[in-house]
This record gives structure tokens, sequence and C-alpha cells, in this order.
């Protein structure tokens, strides 16, 4: 039996609750032990049963939602998910949060989170290839304006310093701007990787008596109860969690990146984990679970950068830049030779039993000796009772007949404007321009279109990524902002060219005990689910991040969907850009008189309300049906969703790579503010040769999908003019590229893009 060490802390009510532990959890670690736990163990339950490792206020909703396919090689419960994508060669990707560490430090806390990413990608085997990141900041302007750009900018480098230094491009993204995150901004990095199907491994300790070993950075004190202070709400005392966020060093993960996968396929390891939340203890213990098997370690042979460190801290831990590894029995040396030419180190720190249980020793003397199975598999978890908002309830009342229009409105011209410079809409260059895309050479399609596209190389196919998710849609409708969360990630693929494959999901949630915040949890994951299923996208892993509070309130429920597809001909390859004068524009989908939750309604009048937009998913499915073969017969030029800001907004931003002019007429009798601003979903603007509309319209149609003649492509550096029955849009079209390309530098520093040359630069890297 495990004694409690000299020094130790006696385990009282308030220890427990310390470690975020309830009374009634604390009286089952009773009942599995049959006495009282010692400190040390007490921090190892605390980690393994937060909400961060454990699920336990999410995992009997996971469980409901789709994750097998015939082309899904690995799902769920893994480090990263794994698809097929056809000629031996598989895709692992994956989207982590971290939220509260960003809070308290941006730039280590979204550093360490690209690092960790990448990790959890190449522990599969795989070897990464691009970077996406889904961020959540408070408003530009205003009270709070000077933290949130401090947010911003740290945040910004920290994902691109990082990025960039261990050689991997950050392809694609997006960035939101709204009050609710002005005290807990999110930070979701996913990490896209290829592999050959037969090099695939798994995180698993098995094979009694082969070797634990740690190998790479050595453990110190930063990180300790990352897990638990993920699993909580951020306090206005969050500055005093600073010692808990990681500190990275890339540099070292590149030697790690390229020293797992030559051991990977050394054939000399039969499992590899990255130590992650909670460190060295849920590596060990998850890699034990999932073969069946104990481990026993001695902690002295762990190799530290800090004196006196104990048990407590090195088993919780989450120093970065370390993997733990279960190499086959008599291959240690060779384990270390592989290691030692990238420079690192590997220590054996213990072994592989039969027995089934958590043994850790300090000079041989017992610490730590507890049943395996229940740390994984047996945190108690919790179907709760949720309770829509009666405030959410009342928004949703608003409708369109209720608007007053501005003033100002009456030249819509100055409507677009507004929209344009809100930085939820406006260009993102100022962010992804401070992170290296084209690294590797792998990039065909970069930031700024509707999704990154990646060749495979030696095929003449390309792989397409993207993120997506409209919180403000899920705040008013939970289970509706589910479903468009991915209908629009599977559109965005689409428009790229893509079939979409697969899913990888981010939840990031509030207090999940307040009811409201649980409706909102299971409604969106009820909506999600039923979009993967007819969408044919099942989920093959994912994150939740759920506290995410702090003394202004709760964020918007930001359930983000990271997607892949596989693009079947390098030629289908298709982005927003319109392509040439003289172009026919055409609109797929239906025009409807909705406005909630628009930013349009935001913006314009500074409010949110209403309901979010309707969505027929069968009608979408037809809709990515009908424009992937459309795009697959060569008839489609261009192809663009319509998102934030509706068809005016779209229409801009296919008409600013190349500086087009654009001439549309939209006859649609419905309110003038929805028809240009309104966020209809299962809406994409298209361009074809002129020759080609018929056939297009043709094809398109054949689907059963709306398709409507609405334009044409102007001349370079002509007018943006959109009429409708009530009135126009008319301007230069390099008057509002200014607008949208300066929206975010005037803001972060006052900087203005010169947009003329940003535009002739993409001119001439073959936009037209």
């Amino acid at each position: 039996m495990p004694q409690s060490r000299a020094g130790d802390p006696a385990i009282t009510p308030e220890l427990v609750a310390e470690h975020k532990l309830s009374p009634e959890e604390y009286e089952l670690i009773l009942g599995i032990l049959e006495r009282e736990p010692t400190y040390t163990e007490l921090g190892v339950f605390s980690a393994m049963w937060s909400e961060h490792c454990g699920y336990k206020n999410s995992r009997p909703l996971l469980k409901k939602l789709p994750t097998e396919a015939p082309w899904v090689l690995q799902g769920p419960g893994e480090n990263a998910g794994v698809i097929d994508v056809g000629g031996g060669l598989a895709v692992a990707f994956k989207i982590e949060s971290h939220n509260h560490p960003s809070a308290v430090e941006p730039y280590q806390g979204a550093a360490t989170g690209v690092g960790g990413i990448l990790r959890d990608v190449f522990t599969m085997g795989a070897r990464p290839i691009a970077m996406l990141n889904s961020l959540r900041f408070g408003e530009l302007d205003g009270a709070g304006g000077d933290r949130v750009k401090y947010l911003v900018a740290g945040v910004v480098k920290g994902i691109g310093d990082y990025g960039n230094c261990v050689g991997i491009p950050t392809v694609a993204g997006e960035v939101y701007f709204d009050g609710a995150y002005e005290g807990n901004p999110l930070v979701n990095a996913m990490c896209v990787g290829l592999m050959k199907t037969d090099e695939l491994i798994r995180g698993v300790a098995e094979g009694v008596g082969n070797p634990i070993m740690a190998v790479g950075a050595r453990t110190g004190r930063d990180g300790i109860h990352g897990a638990t202070f993920a699993s909580a709400e951020l306090s206005e005392e969050a500055e005093a969690k600073r010692p808990m966020v990681q500190v990275g060093d890339p540099f070292t993960e590149k030697l790690l990146l390229e020293a797992s996968l030559e051991l990977i396929r050394s054939g000399h390891i039969v499992g590899i984990q990255d130590m992650g939340a909670a460190g060295l203890v849920s590596s060990s213990t998850e890699m034990a679970a999932r073969g069946g098997t104990g481990v026993e370690i001695e902690i002295t042979r762990v190799p530290v950068r800090e004196p006196g460190m104990t048990p407590y801290e090195i088993l919780l831990s989450e120093t970065q830049e370390r993997m733990l590894v279960v190499a086959r029995e008599g291959r240690e040396e060779e384990v270390r030779g592989i290691l030692g030419r990238w420079g690192l180190d590997a220590e054996t720190i213990g072994h592989v039993t039969g027995t089934g249980r958590y043994v850790v020793l300090e000079n041989g003397e017992v610490v730590v000796d507890l049943p395996g199975e229940p740390l994984v598999n047996a945190c108690p978890t919790y179907t709760r009772q949720g309770v829509e908002s009666p405030a959410v309830v009342e928004l949703r009342r608003w409708t369109i007949g209720a608007l007053e229009p501005r003033p100002e409105e009456a030249d819509p011209t100055w409507t677009l404007m507004r929209i344009l410079d809100s930085p939820t809409v406006a260009s993102k260059r100022w962010v992804y321009e401070q992170y290296d895309s084209t690294v590797r050479t792998n990039t065909v399609v970069g930031p700024g279109s509707d999704a990154a596209v990646l060749r495979l190389r030696g095929t003449d196919r390309a792989i397409a990524a993207t993120v997506d998710c409209n919180s403000r849609y899920v705040y008013l409708n939970p289970y509706r902002g589910g479903q468009i969360a991915v209908a629009e990630a599977a559109r965005n693929l689409v428009c790229s060219g893509a079939l979409p494959r697969a899913v990888t999901d981010n939840l990031n949630f509030g207090n999940p005990l307040k009811p409201e915040v649980y409706f909102q949890l299971a409604e969106s994951l009820r909506g999600i689910g039923e979009a993967c299923t007819v969408l044919e996208t099942p989920i093959t892993g994912g994150n939740v991040s759920l506290y995410n509070e702090n003394p202004l309130g709760a964020i918007y429920p930001t359930p983000t969907i990271g997607m892949v597809g596989l693009v079947e001909d390098l030629a289908h390859i298709t982005t927003v850009a319109f392509k040439a004068e003289g172009d026919v524009i055409g609109l797929l989908g239906t025009n409807r008189e909705e406005l909630g939750g628009s930013e349009y309604l935001k913006v314009v009048h500074g409010r949110m309300a209403g309901d979010a937009p309707a969505l027929d998913l069968q009608a979408e499915a037809a809709l990515q049906r009908a424009l992937l073969a459309a795009i697959r017969a060569g008839l489609v030029r261009s192809a663009h969703d319509t998102a934030e800001g509706g068809l005016a907004v779209a229409l801009a931003e296919c008409a600013f790579p190349a500086a087009h002019g654009v001439e549309v007429e939209l006859a649609d009798g419905i309110h003038p503010a929805a028809l240009l601003f309104g966020e209809s979903q299962s809406r994409v603007v298209v361009s074809c040769r002129p020759d080609d509309w018929e056939r297009l319209a043709e094809l398109v149609g054949g689907h059963g999908v709306p398709v409507t003649r609405i334009g044409a492509v102007g001349a370079r550096g002509g007018r943006f003019r959109v009429a409708t029955p009530a009135a126009t849009i008319d301007a230069p079209i390099a008057e509002l590229a200014r607008v949208y390309e300066s929206a975010i530098p005037r803001r972060m520093d006052g900087s203005v893009a010169d947009v003329g040359t940003s535009l002739r630069s993409e001119v001439q890297n073959g936009q037209e």
C-alpha cells in the first residue's frame, strides 16, 4: 500500500475541492480504493477525472455522434483521427483548444497549442503538412480594445512563430470578433498530416515486460494542473495562473517530429503518445488502458530540469515537447540511437505489466498504486437537464418586420462599407501574412479562399481543409447552429472542388453545470450529428473545452468544425476569385427574407437577435452534389459560399482578388436588407464562361437546385454595381477593397495596407 510522503498535505474536504473533485466523486474514489488516497494519488485522479481528460459532462452526448465510414481508419479515442484517401495514402487530422492558457499568456498559450496538436498528428505516424486555426476575440473597438489587441497580437505571433520554426505551413483559418469573447478568447488549432496506410501506429502499451521510455525535453514545473486549469472558469485571479502556462520550444519540436517518425518506421516500438494534458499521468494510463495492461514507473528515472521535484509534480507536469514510448523488449539501445542522431535523450522509466494497475515508485517505494481502468474509463459522467435561456427565447422572437432602417441605409453602398469594415468580415491578411503558408511547397490554395488545398505529391489529387462555426447562430438556435457549422464547412470544401470526407470538432462552451449551457451543448451536438449523417462526414475525434467563462459571463457556444475533403483531380481545384471580364455570375440556391444573427444586424443596428437562418439538410446535400458535379465537368471558374455579410459581401470577396468590377441585378422581391446582407444558407456564387452557362444551369437544375443568372464580371479596376428593386450599390472596386483590407491593420497598429500592391501581387501570382 502506498504511503504518504513526508511533507504531503493531509487530505481534507478543502484539498479535494481545490482539486476540482466533488464530494460525491471523492466518495467514488474511496469506494474504488477502499482506503484514503495519498496526496499524489489525489492529483492523479484530479487530472484524469477532470473535464479536459474525462469528458464527464460531454461523453454521454458524444457517444451519439456518427463516427464510422468505410474510409475511416481511426475514429475517436486516439491521438488523432485517420481517413483513407486512396492510393495507399491516409490523412491524420485533429483540432484542439488552448483557450485558458492563451487568455493568461497569449504568446505561449497559442504557441504550445500548436505544438501539442502537431504531436497528436505525428504520433499517429503521419507527417504534418498543414496547420489551421479558429480564433475568437473581443471587440477591437471600445473600452476593452487595448486588452483585446494585446491578446490578438500575442496569439497570432505565437501561432506564427511556432509553426514557422517547425516548418509547417499555416494554410487556413477563421477569426471572429465579438464582445462575448472579451474575457475569454478561443484559440483552436488544427493539424493535418499525411501518411501511408501501413504506417499507422496507435498510442498503446502492450507486451508485458516492454520498456516504457520518456523521450524529448526534460520535465519541469510548467503546466502543472493544466488539465484542471482548463476545466474551470477563468477568474479575476487568472494572472496568478501564469505559471500553469507551458513554454514551447519549436526547435526541439522539429527534432522530436523527425525522430518520432523515424522511430515509428523502424519497427523498434509498439506505441507512442504525446505527454499532453495531464502529462505523464494521462499518456501512461491511456496507453495502458488501450492495451488492457498495467504500467510500473520509477519516477526518479524521469529526466527533470529542476531539482527537488516531487512525484506529484513530475506526474502532472505539462512540459512541452515530450513523448512516451513503449519500445520492444531488447530494443532500447536502438531507440536511443535513433533519438541520439536527432540530439534527443530517451530514458527508460518503467515497463508494461500484466496487472492492470498503475504503479509509481520513488526509489523503489510505492507512492501510487491504483487500478488503471477506473482512471481512464470510469470517470463519472453526467447527463444533465438542459433548459433554454428565457432571454434567448425572447431574442429569437425578433423578426425582420421589427427592423427600423437607419437613414444612411437609403444608400446601400454605405451599408456595405460598414460591413466590409467589420473585423469579422474584413480581410484577415494582417493575421495570415504573419504565417508561412507555403513552406514545403504543397500549398495550392492558401489563406483567403473558402478552404485550403494541398497537393498529394506523386499523384494528381489533393486534399482540402477548412474550419468553420458561426457562434451567433448557435447561441440563438443551438440545434440549427450546429447543423449550419457542419453544412458551411462542407460547402467551403465543395466550393474548392473537394468531396467532404470527415470532421474533427472542438466544442467550446461555458459551464455545463448551468442548465442553459448544457442545453446549448446537447442541442448543438444533436444538430452536428444530424448534419454529419446527412452529409456523410463522420466525426473522427476532437476536443471538448468547457468552462469558458469569466466574471463577464460565458462565451457564445462555439462548436468549431474542422473538416477535410478529397480533390480527385488537380484540375478541379476552384477558388473564390472571378477570373475574366465577361464571365457570367450565377447564384445557386435561394435568397430568403431573414436577418437573424447576421453581421448586418450587429454592425449596422448594434444588436444580436432573431432566429438562425433556416437550413434544409437534404437541400444542402443536393446543392453540394450539384456544385461538385459542375466543377468536375469543367463548367465552374469560381465558387464562393455566401456567409457572414450575405450576398453583397460574397460578390465583393469574389471581385477583390483581381480587382474585377461587377455588374449584378437582383430581382427578388424580398426586404432589401435581407436580399443584400441576409445570411440565408445553401447559397453559392459561381462564375463561368458565357458559353458554359446553359450547360451549368441544366446540370445544377437537374439536381433540383435553384440556379439564377444574376450578372457578369466587369473590367479590372471597374465599378462594383449591384442593383435591387429598391436601391443600388455602386462604388469603385478599389474603394471597397481599401476598406476591406485596412479594417484590421488600422485598428491593430494604425497601418493601412497598400491594397493596390496586394491586389497586383495576387494577379501576378496566377489569380487571373
